[in-house]
């Protein structure tokens, strides 16, 4: 920075009676920056290119210039150090700090007048401190990373202040990168979790389909391990549960590890077809066969599942006119298209699955008795999420990646209470609105990263279905590790993340009786 006052421009004019020889003779053409030093109370002589005195400085008049472009250059200093984004710190020779700008007030979170005149080793390590080892080596540094406390991350540029070559002091300037370092941090984690996914992914693809059914529960693991049987047979197999356990989760698994996984697996909800076109969609049409039909004809369910599995979701809600025609070609083994008169041999395993108990409709004669028990060889029944509660946390877990992926969003973590919220409540959407909830929350989590009760429906603070009373809760942690009492308290302590006060509602007792059984299992420190 430069201000350019002349000696010229505060000269007096020259007078004869003036003793040059007490005074120190200067070019006209020469600033105030352009001298170096100066006797003390001295007045210059100023001489032109032909050496003719042109005008004189009094001592004082300099000195009082000399204060003016003082004030000027601080004035455009400070106005460059506020404006600055970065922070900005200057030292004297010693390391003590003389200029400490905005930028590096909020970086650090100290004002001007506390560290004023104080060495900048007093408030950061000294091996983290740049700007004193370019006051020893006299090196300036450009672009270096460094991390002056624990949480914060910098790039800085250093340079010493030099007079007459001797170090005066130094300057260093620091940009804030802690949050590209956060983001990176982020993408690393990100990437990482994408990998865990891939190899999740490739476990499910080459080991067991099952994989992809999540829970540790005995009663889910009972229903997989029948299902794990069943796969390697061609038994008709009928998976019963309410809505949203994951029925046909379970049919495509099966499937899937039977020798038929390579043929297709095709669905048909038989509650979602009208009556007048379920048997042109289960069986096909000729061409011709009705007004409207498709020139050509169209294959049905039972043809593109040749040598596959036919999966009948909702079972139950089959018309019972139909139920005679799906029983004759389960039995015959063949069938007839719409408008057909050539019977079509089928080899397809049959799957099916209902939310609906068909023993009580086949006493009440709307489902047929020997329909019923055609399909029901091998009976798999899925329980319902309120009945394996220790499967909440995993899968709210599992659905938080997905979401979190899916959005674009960071996973959050979800506070002790909301995870004791879904403990407790009975689900009658089951995991179909568990995936729900956590989607929604996902979404409306914000940028805290934590999930608190308020970001849960309406219904959970104020439920129209009784919520499970916390008596009923340990008696799903009985059915872990031989049911022992520090199992249970393992596991609520895990699954409410440490909150002890929540992990205690959630064994039905006292937040004194917990600490009491924590010390006596030496479980102080989970």
């Amino acid at each position: 920075m430069h201000v350019n006052i002349s000696l010229q421009s505060i000269a007096l004019p020259w007078k004869p009676q003036l003793d040059e020889t007490k005074m120190v003779c200067c070019p006209c053409s020469r600033t105030l920056s352009e001298i170096k030093e100066l006797p003390l109370h001295v007045d210059i002589a100023l001489k032109d290119k032909s050496g003719n005195f042109v005008g004189w400085v009094p001592y004082e008049t300099l000195i009082k210039a000399v204060f003016k472009e003082w004030k000027l250059l601080h004035a455009y200093y400070e106005a460059l150090l506020s404006i600055a984004d970065d922070a900005v710190t200057v030292v004297d020779a010693y390391g003590k700090i003389v200029s400490w700008n905005h930028q590096s007030e909020e970086m650090y979170g100290r004002k001007f007048q506390e560290v004023a005149g104080r060495s900048v080793t007093e408030f950061f390590q000294e091996d983290a401190v740049v700007l004193m080892s370019t006051l020893k080596e006299g090196k300036s540094v450009l672009q270096k990373y460094n991390q002056p406390q624990p949480d914060m991350h910098v790039l800085i540029n250093t340079k010493p202040i030099y007079i007459n070559d001797e170090i005066i002091g130094g300057i260093s300037v620091e940009r804030n990168i802690s949050d590209v370092v956060k983001l990176n941090d982020e993408l690393a984690t990100t990437t990482a979790y994408l990998h865990e996914l891939e190899s999740e992914y490739e476990k499910d693809h080459y080991l067991s389909p099952f994989n992809k059914i999540k829970g540790r529960s005995s009663a889910l693991q009972e229903a997989v391990m029948l299902a794990e049987k069943v796969s390697a047979t061609d038994a008709t197999v009928l998976v019963t549960g309410e809505s949203g356990v994951g029925k046909e989760l379970f049919a495509e698994a099966i499937h899937k590890a039977s020798p038929r996984a390579e043929a297709p697996f095709i669905a048909i909800n038989c509650g979602a077809i009208p009556a007048s076109l379920f048997e042109s969609e289960l069986f096909g049409y000729e061409k011709g066969a009705f007004t409207g039909a498709v020139k050509g004809g169209k294959k049905g369910k039972f043809d593109l599942a040749k040598n596959g599995t036919l999966f009948l979701d909702e079972i139950g809600e089959m018309p019972l006119e139909l139920q005679v025609k799906l029983l004759r070609v389960l039995q015959e083994k063949q069938f007839y298209r719409v408008g057909g008169t050539d019977p079509i041999p089928i080899d397809v395993r049959i799957i099916a699955a209902t939310n609906r108990n068909l023993e009580e409709m086949v006493d009440a004669k709307i489902f047929r008795d020997d329909l019923y028990y055609r399909l029901n060889v091998i009976s798999i029944h899925v329980p319902p999420l309120r009945e394996r509660g220790e499967d909440v946390p995993e899968l709210t877990q599992l659905f938080l990646k997905e979401f979190s992926i899916k959005y674009s969003k960071p996973i959050p973590n979800i506070d002790p209470e909301v995870m004791y919220t879904l403990l407790q409540y009975p689900w009658p959407g089951n995991i179909r609105q568990l995936r729900n909830v956590v989607e929604r929350i996902t979404i409306l989590g914000g940028e805290d990263e934590v999930i608190k009760l308020h970001h849960l429906p309406t219904s959970f603070k104020n439920p129209t279905l009784p919520k499970k009373e916390p008596t009923d809760i340990p008696l799903e942690f009985r059915k872990l590790e031989g049911g022992s009492e520090e199992a249970e308290i393992r596991y609520a302590l895990k699954t409410t993340y440490g909150n002890r006060t929540a992990a205690a509602k959630l064994l039905g007792i006292s937040r004194a009786t917990l600490y009491n059984k924590m010390k006596k299992h030496n479980l102080c420190g989970v």
